[in-house]
Formats: C-alpha cells, sequence, structure tokens
C-alpha cells in the first residue's frame, strides 16, 4: 500500500531534521536507539518515502520510488545490538550509501506525539479520542468508551485493523471478574508495550490494546478484571510514520509517499 503527496521543492537536509525534531522532540525522551538522522546521504532532499521499519525491503522500494529520505519508526541502531556491520546490516547500510538516501528514525517521540504519533493515530483509526496519558515517559492512551464487553472491544479492533487479534479476558483460571462485564474505559499503546499493562490497571481501564503479549499478562488479566488485546506490533505503528512524514512534508514542500511492507506481526 502506497500513499503519496507529490510536490516538486527540495529543501537541505538540516533543514528536514530540524523539522522532524521541532515537531517530535526527541531530547525529552531516553530511548532505546538514536532519534533523528541516523544514515547522512544526499544534502538537498525532494522526495521522501516513510514506512515503520527500515527494513531492505523498504529501502529497495525507496530506491524504485527515487526518495532523497526515508522515514522510519524503527531505525538501524539500537542500544545494547551487536555493532558489526556484516549480513544482513551490510547489506541495509550498502543500499543506503550507494545510493545516497537519508534515513531518520524516531522511536518513542512518535509513539508518543499528541496527534500525530502512533498511538494517538491508532486511536483515530478506532474512534477513541485520548482524554488522559499513562505509564513511563506517558506514552499510554487511555479514553472513555461503550462497549457491551471486551469480546465487543476486541471485534471493533479486529475489524479496524483488518486482522485477527488475541484476547485475554478475566474469569479464566485464577479468576476476576466476568468477560460479559460492560466496557467504560480503554487503554493503548502500540508495539511492543505489554509491559504497560499495569499502569493501564491502575489508570482504571477496562480493557488495554497493545501489539504483543508475553507470558505474564494473560495471568495478570485473569487476576485483575481487566482484559489484554494483543493486536499485533506493526499492525498498531502503521499509522504514525505516514502521518508525520506527510505533516512535515506538507510543510516543507516535499513529495513524500507511504510505503507499507507487509509484516504478520
Amino acid at each position: 500500500m502506497t500513499a503519496r503527496h507529490n510536490r516538486g521543492m527540495s529543501i537541505p537536509r538540516s533543514q528536514l531534521l530540524q523539522a522532524f525534531d521541532s515537531l517530535l522532540q526527541p531530547e525529552r525522551f531516553k530511548d532505546y536507539g538514536p532519534n533523528g538522522l541516523q544514515v547522512e546521504g544526499k544534502a538537498e532532499i525532494q522526495r521522501v518515502v516513510s514506512g515503520v521499519t527500515a527494513s531492505r525491503a523498504l529501502i529497495e522500494a525507496a530506491i524504485a520510488a527515487q526518495a532523497d529520505a526515508i522515514f522510519v519508526h524503527h531505525g538501524l541502531f539500537w542500544r545494547g545490538q551487536d555493532g558489526r556491520v556484516t549480513g544482513w546490516m551490510k547489506q541495509r547500510l550498502q543500499l543506503l550509501l550507494a545510493h545516497d538516501i537519508n534515513l531518520f528514525a524516531y522511536h518513542l517521540p512518535l509513539d508518543a506525539h499528541a496527534e500525530l504519533g502512533n498511538n494517538a493515530q491508532l486511536g483515530r483509526v478506532l474512534g477513541w479520542a485520548a482524554d488522559a496519558r499513562f505509564g513511563e515517559q506517558d506514552l499510554g492512551f487511555a479514553a472513555p468508551a461503550a462497549f457491551e464487553n471486551a469480546q465487543a472491544v476486541a471485534d471493533h479492533v479486529a475489524k479496524a485493523l483488518g486482522r485477527p487479534v488475541t484476547l485475554v479476558s478475566p474469569g479464566g483460571a485464577g479468576g476476576g471478574a466476568s468477560v460479559q462485564c460492560p466496557v467504560r474505559r480503554v487503554a493503548w499503546c502500540t508495539g511492543g508495550a505489554q509491559g504497560y499493562f499495569e499502569s493501564a490497571i491502575a489508570a482504571g481501564a477496562d480493557v488495554f490494546i497493545t501489539g504483543e503479549i508475553s507470558e505474564p499478562q494473560a495471568h495478570l488479566a485473569r487476576e485483575t478484571g481487566v482484559s489484554f488485546i494483543a493486536a499485533g506490533h506493526h499492525a498498531t505503528e502503521r499509522y504514525g510514520a505516514p502521518a508525520v512524514a506527510a505533516h512535515v512534508a506538507d510543510q516543507c514542500g516535499l513529495s513524500h509517499e507511504f510505503i507499507e511492507i507487509d509484516n504478520p506481526a
């Protein structure tokens, strides 16, 4: 899937970096890797491609689109990773450098932006207007809701995202409230935010939605009376990167194209 915004101007790389930084304010966050310009390419930028992850497939698609810059949520470099440039890392970097393409990546700042970020945009897709934030660095969003039960929420999320979701509800072994309890408040945090479940519970959620589930969350859902929905890491984080890139490209008079790389997660 692609979404295009065609203009025709070009701007200096430094100006585009300043626009992203001004919007997303990466200095406010403690993150798992560097935010901003991760790989330097050509000095003048006219065409921007956005995507979720700086995979080889996305880079190759950006080359085909004659992009000068790529904007992603998941960049190439992470704290604690093996720093050797071999194998898949060499291949990705080689493509970027050979074609002089800039790589911009913003992780937690892209999750957190109040209007254009992953959480805000997932809320938009699901029809929920957040009235509170929760969790470490205020990354989690919460909103009032009106659903008959947690299964109705899961069905709504699955339909909106176009994929199956995993629902773990109370009332199983170890027992909390019944799965049939009405849902009056939902909370969500995109991607691999299963660790935010306890904060969502403390914030008064009846249901928590994120991308992934780990073993402990199933027990917490059954024991606390709060349902847990895992809707896919990639699936919940498809919306922030194109929203931010389109906004900045429009501001700067650039061409923008979002390229979806299929991912079952």
